[in-house]
C-alpha cells in the first residue's frame, strides 16, 4: 500500500475517534455544570475540559469570557478549532474522499452521510440545539462508521492502518478524560469521597459509555482506585490503556507479517505494552496518577510518531 494511502486511512480513523472524544468531553462538562455550585463561587468544569484538549488559550483569545454556550460552540461547531467535532468530521471525510477506492461503499456512505448531516446541523438555529442532541448524534455517527468498517472492510493492510489510528487516538483520549477528572476537575482534595466526587466519577464513566460495564466488572462499588484500574489496566474494557496497547501491537504484528519485516514501531509498542501489563495501581498512585497519565500520553504520542516515520511518509491531511 502507498504510504500516502496508509496515512489518509490512519488519520481518517484518528479524526473520527477524536470527534467522538470531543463529544464525550462536551457531555462530561455539560453534566457536571448541572451540579449546584459547592465550591464557594469557583467552578472549573469548562476550563478543565479546554485544558484537556490543549485549547484553553485558543478559546480565551477568540471568545474571552468562559461562558458555557461559547464553549459548546467552540467544541462542536468552530472550524477554527482543529479538535472540534465539525473540524474532525470534515477532516475525516476529506481523508476518506482522497482514498475513496480503498473504502467499501458502506464505509464511504456512512462517513459522507455524517458530513451532510453535520452541514444540516450547522444550518439550524443554535438556540434549538441542546448538548445532549449534539453528543448523541456524534456518538451514534461514530458507531455507525466503525460498524461499517468492522463488517465490510477486508482485513488487509488498509484495515490495519485504520485500526492503528483508532487505537492510538483512543489511548490518548482515555488518558486525557481520566486526567481531567482526577487532576483538574475536583475543586479541592477536601471533596475526595464526597457526593460531588462520586457524581463526577459516575459522569466520567457515562461519558466513556462505561458505566454499566464498570458495574458488571466491579459489582457497582464506586471507588477512585477501581475506576482508575478499569480505565488503565482492565483488558476487558475496550477503551482502557492496556486494551488499546494490545490492539496496537496486534495490528503492527499483522503489518509486519504482511510486509515480511519487523519495525521500530513494533519495539516501541511492545515496550509500552510490557509496562502496562506489569503495572500495579499501587505503583501508579505512588508515582502520581497525573504524572503517570502525562507520561502515558507522551509515550503514546511518541509511538504514533514512530508509526508515522515507519509507514506514513506521505503527508497526511
Amino acid at each position: 500500500m502507498l504510504s500516502r494511502t496508509a496515512a489518509n486511512l490512519f488519520w481518517m480513523a484518528r479524526y473520527l475517534e477524536r470527534s467522538e472524544t470531543t463529544a464525550r468531553l462536551l457531555d462530561l462538562g455539560f453534566r457536571n455544570a448541572l451540579l449546584p455550585n459547592t465550591g464557594g463561587g469557583y467552578r472549573n468544569e469548562w476550563s478543565a475540559i479546554l485544558q484537556s484538549k490543549g485549547t484553553l488559550g485558543q478559546f480565551t483569545e477568540k471568545y474571552g469570557e468562559l461562558k458555557q454556550r461559547n464553549v459548546e460552540t467552540f467544541l462542536f461547531f468552530d472550524q477554527e478549532n482543529p479538535s472540534s467535532v465539525a473540524s474532525c468530521i470534515t477532516a475525516a471525510r476529506e481523508n476518506a474522499r482522497i482514498v475513496r477506492t480503498a473504502l467499501t461503499t458502506q464505509v464511504w456512505d456512512a462517513i459522507n452521510v455524517s458530513f451532510q448531516e453535520l452541514k444540516a446541523l450547522q444550518r439550524r438555529e443554535r438556540s434549538t440545539l441542546e448538548v445532549p442532541e449534539l453528543t448523541d448524534w456524534t456518538l451514534r455517527t461514530a458507531s455507525l462508521i466503525r460498524g461499517a468498517i468492522e463488517s465490510t472492510q477486508l482485513r488487509n493492510d488498509g484495515y490495519r492502518f485504520m485500526n492503528l489510528g483508532y487505537a492510538v487516538e483512543r489511548a490518548d483520549n482515555t488518558a486525557r478524560l481520566l486526567d481531567v477528572k482526577y487532576y483538574v476537575l475536583l475543586p479541592s482534595v477536601a471533596y475526595v469521597g464526597s457526593g460531588l466526587d462520586n457524581y463526577q466519577w459516575t459522569t466520567l464513566l457515562r461519558a466513556l459509555s462505561a458505566h454499566r460495564a464498570y458495574n458488571w466488572a466491579y459489582g457497582g462499588e464506586l471507588s477512585a482506585a477501581q475506576i482508575a484500574h478499569f480505565l488503565i489496566l482492565n483488558p476487558k474494557f475496550p477503551r482502557s490503556l492496556l486494551s488499546c496497547s494490545i490492539e496496537v501491537n496486534e495490528h503492527l504484528d499483522h503489518l509486519a507479517r504482511i510486509y515480511d519485516r519487523s519495525s521500530p514501531a513494533q519495539e516501541a509498542a511492545r515496550k509500552l505494552l510490557a509496562e502496562l501489563a506489569e503495572a500495579r495501581m499501587d505503583d501508579i498512585f505512588d508515582e502520581g496518577l497525573h504524572e503517570f497519565l502525562s507520561r502515558m500520553i507522551s509515550q503514546n504520542a511518541g509511538l504514533g510518531q514512530c508509526i508515522h516515520d515507519q509507514y506514513l511518509t506521505g503527508e497526511a491531511r
